[in-house]
């Protein structure tokens, strides 16, 4: 048997030679090369055939036998233990035995049952106008959150929380988000009205998950949160936009709707709306809770930009003055720390609570307890607070800048409205086509969104969220300097 030609190793590549050669012997035995009952050499023989050192051999044959595929009986030497499929072995050949995983199932599933995901090119080595604007990670106080970890895991009475946790989130978190909102938005609650989530985007799918069925009419802007619409019409919702204007999403617009359909569930954004960065008027507010109530009908209230208003202080939001259990509110600790600490959380009454709890349950068992714990403790000593005092004064400077560098810099090109709030800027493109802008822009270094995701059938916006608060001020004059020459040269 030509042990050489089928055992072939690469001493360069990350994966252990020990495990290249595991993965080559299970390969055989299955494509049938090395039958049941055949007898292997021995580690020195092989290690010398194939030139690597004998101990390499030793731990690919243990691993070997520990999985089951040969058997190392003393004194008589090592046997295949696996009869192979009834398949025509492979020819020998020069390539490496190397496993590689089939590219398509040998079963049938439905693959156009999810929609599809638009898969984003590397931006490694870019500057990127983040879409719908992120906050800087540079600024995240992770040193403390680290600190908070490594004291909290030095206790012993918190080594329960390496075990399984509550699927609703830690109750010291919960009991210290409730107090953090009642004392900075008004709510009124408890620790039995929050649900913890990994950030908004999972509160947002659970909650339309309990409350929407297939063909159930839901309500958003126009134009909206694509990742939103996406959940909505993945459950099987018929999505009914609605325009946004400078006030918010048309109240006008929704009770016309709702006198001739039923309504099964209204999206709203009501700071600083993605991608618009528009805040619904109080007046707004007030008639939306009417309607709610009037036509029994669900408010998702995705309030993930809360905490950066620049223009005065940010409005209570409308959970705040629910009196008819109709609104669930949806927000996020994410934009207060990094987009890579997932946490978010979902508040509605208690009995909504347990529902959404129960079927978080069924896909993620529970959250990050040390995290979660880590996080309260920042919150109760003021870390967060700080952190978000001095983000909050860089972020409103970066925007401030950067709609200067737009009015300087590209007034031919693009019209915009200063957000009063928020951490983009919602740019519409006069006269060049969004997509080839993005397109050439990315071969020069700079990655920005090509705004198709905001298009409906009927409009065309032409228009793209571009986040600023990611970018320092250099960062940002050579961004637009970047996107200034794609322009001019189009």
């Amino acid at each position: 048997m030509p042990f050489h030609q089928l055992l072939k190793v690469d001493k360069h590549s990350d994966v252990p030679v020990y495990l290249q050669l595991t993965n080559a012997f299970i390969h055989h035995i299955h494509q049938g090369t090395f039958r049941k009952s055949m007898r292997l050499p021995g580690s020195r023989i092989l290690a010398q055939t194939l030139k690597i050192n004998r101990m390499t051999v030793v731990a690919a044959y243990q691993e070997l036998a520990a999985q089951g595929w040969i058997a190392m009986v003393p004194k008589k030497g090592t046997f295949v233990n696996v009869s192979p499929p009834l398949l025509k072995p492979d020819r020998i050949s020069g390539k490496p035995a190397i496993f590689a995983l089939p590219a398509e199932t040998g079963f049938k599933y439905d693959a156009n049952r999810f929609l599809p995901h638009r898969v984003t090119p590397s931006n490694v080595g870019k500057i990127v106008f983040n879409d719908g604007g992120f906050p800087d990670a540079r600024l995240a106080p992770v040193e403390d959150l680290v600190r908070r970890i490594r004291s909290l895991s030095r206790v012993p009475v918190t080594k329960k929380y390496l075990g399984y946790g509550n699927p609703q989130g830690t109750l010291l978190l919960r009991e210290t988000l409730a107090d953090f909102l009642a004392d900075t938005r008004g709510l009124s609650i408890t620790a039995d009205n929050i649900l913890i989530t990994k950030g908004a985007q999972m509160g947002i799918y659970l909650a339309t998950s309990l409350i929407v069925r297939p063909g159930d009419v839901v309500i958003a802007g126009s134009p909206g949160y694509f990742g939103a619409n996406t959940t909505f019409k993945q459950l099987g919702a018929t999505v009914v936009q609605v325009p946004v204007d400078e006030d918010g999403i048309d109240v006008d617009a929704i009770e016309k709707i709702a006198r001739h359909r039923k309504i099964r569930m209204l999206y709203v954004i009501p700071h600083h709306h993605h991608p618009t960065t528009a805040t619904l008027t109080p007046a707004r507010r007030v008639r939306l809770l009417d309607l709610a109530s009037r036509y029994s009908f669900a408010i998702i209230e995705d309030d993930y930009d809360y905490d950066f208003h620049f223009a005065g202080k940010p409005m209570m939001p409308m959970a705040g003055i629910d009196r008819n259990g109709n609104v669930i509110y949806i927000g996020t600790l994410t934009k207060s720390l990094a987009p890579s600490i997932r946490l978010g959380f979902v508040v509605g009454p208690a009995a909504f609570v347990q529902s959404a709890t129960a079927m978080r349950k069924t896909i993620d068992a529970h959250g990050d307890t040390l995290i979660e714990n880590a996080v309260a403790e920042m919150y109760k000593d003021g870390t967060i607070a700080r952190h978000m005092k001095k983000s909050f004064k860089l972020y409103r400077s970066r925007r401030d800048h950067f709609c200067t560098l737009l009015e300087n810099e590209l007034h031919n090109y693009v019209s915009f409205t200063v957000p009063s709030g928020g951490l983009s800027v919602w740019a519409h493109f006069k006269t060049h086509h969004l997509p080839d802008v993005s397109q050439r822009a990315f071969a020069r270094g700079l990655v920005m969104g090509d705004g198709l995701d905001y298009n409906t059938n009927k409009i065309k916006y032409n228009a793209v969220s571009l986040g600023f608060a990611s970018l320092n001020e250099r960062e940002q004059d050579k961004a637009v300097d970047l996107l200034r020459t794609v322009l001019k040269t189009m």
